[in-house]
This record gives C-alpha cells, sequence and structure tokens, in this order.
C-alpha cells in the first residue's frame, strides 16, 4: 500500500509501505495482553520484609505450651511478637516472576496499533532529516506546524543525529530509533512519526 510521505516544508510525495505493518488486522485482545505483561514487568518489586523463618533469634519455645494460664506460642520469631518476623509482607523482586513476551507477540501488537493510528489519521511520515536543526524554538515551530505536541518520533540513525539535541527538552515528545520503542510507547502517545528509512528498517524485522 501507499502512504503519504511529508518534508518539512509541507510537500506531500508517496511512499510504498508493507500491508502487513500499516494495513494489518488489529487485534484488541492481544494488544491488551501485551500491554498488560509490559507494564507488569516495569514495575519494580523491590519492597521486601522478612518472614519468619529469615529472622534471627532463638528458635526455642517462650514458655510451656500448658499450664502457664496464658496462650499458646513458639518463638519470638512469630510475627505476633515485635521483632518477629512480617506475615504475608512483599518477597522482593526475585519472588515475582517476569511475564514472558516471544517475538511474534510484540510485532503483532506493534502491527496492530500502528495500523490503528494509520486509521485514525495518527501516523505521520517524514522524508529523512538531512539537515541539523540546531535550536529548539526552531524544532518547536515545526512541532506545532504538523501539531506533533504529543508524539513519539522513531527515527533513523541519522536523522537522530540531526534532530535529538533539539528535540530532548520539549515536553510530550519522545525521540528513539526503530531498535527501542514497544508497543507501550505507542500507545502512550497520540501520534506516532517515522522517517522514510526507520521504515525500512521497521519492515526488514518484519520481513
Amino acid at each position: 500500500m501507499k502512504l503519504d510521505k511529508l518534508n518539512l516544508d509541507g510537500k506531500k510525495d508517496s511512499i510504498e509501505v508493507l500491508d502487513k505493518i500499516f494495513s494489518a488486522k488489529v487485534n484488541s485482545k492481544l494488544v491488551n495482553s501485551v500491554l498488560y505483561k509490559t507494564n507488569a514487568n516495569y514495575k519494580g518489586r523491590h519492597a521486601k520484609t522478612k518472614q519468619q523463618n529469615e529472622v534471627s533469634g532463638p528458635t526455642s519455645k517462650i514458655y510451656a505450651q500448658k499450664g502457664t494460664g496464658g496462650a499458646r506460642h513458639a518463638s519470638k520469631k512469630a510475627p505476633i511478637f515485635v521483632g518477629g518476623g512480617i506475615a504475608h509482607g512483599p518477597k522482593g523482586e526475585l519472588a515475582y516472576k517476569k511475564r514472558k513476551l516471544n517475538k511474534s507477540e510484540k510485532k503483532l501488537s506493534i502491527a496492530s496499533i500502528i495500523t490503528e493510528k494509520n486509521i485514525n489519521k495518527d501516523l505521520l511520515i517524514f522524508s529523512d532529516f538531512n539537515k541539523e536543526i540546531k535550536k529548539t524554538k526552531e524544532m518547536n515551530l515545526i512541532i506545532q506546524k504538523f501539531k506533533m505536541n504529543n508524539a513519539i518520533i522513531i527515527l533513523d540513525k541519522n536523522s537522530k543525529e540531526k534532530i535529538e539535541k533539539s528535540i530532548r527538552n520539549i515536553p510530550n515528545v519522545k525521540v528513539t530509533d526503530v531498535n527501542h520503542f514497544s508497543a507501550f510507547d505507542i500507545v502512550k502517545y497520540k501520534r506516532v512519526v517515522f522517517t522514510e528509512s526507520s521504515i525500512k528498517e521497521l519492515e526488514k524485522r518484519y520481513s
């Protein structure tokens, strides 16, 4: 299929793209599953409390089982005592399994989201950035012109070097390359922006 390709002057051209990325079947169930797993893996479960068997101290019974008139108790390490173990507390990140995402899930979810962005007219394709843009003010004018106020810009290596410094201080705009973005990144931002070369690199991964 063919999509519009823009240059910074606003002139339109066309570019041939792979149907299986830009006109794929939108699988909402798969996308939700991938986003759930991605979010779960992002969480840093670092909090940890000591269980009863991890607390240092004697394991001897504090007094006899019967004949004291008091409640039955084991050692001072029991959760009921101050300084004892914590019952059902957080166990640290090693106790939680990371949810696995296979390659086909990642690829199909990204294709689904990109297709949906294309349907909603939230997909932009630019010619490669051959001229270096040094000033944030100049880059900001481009962002306003093409309504990229909330966008993820996925660039090829050469284009990234040309505009990365001028764009990094602009809020709600993320610049990355083809090897460092996920389905979560695309969903987070309203618009998705590619360059001609970054699309070719993406298509190589899907071929």
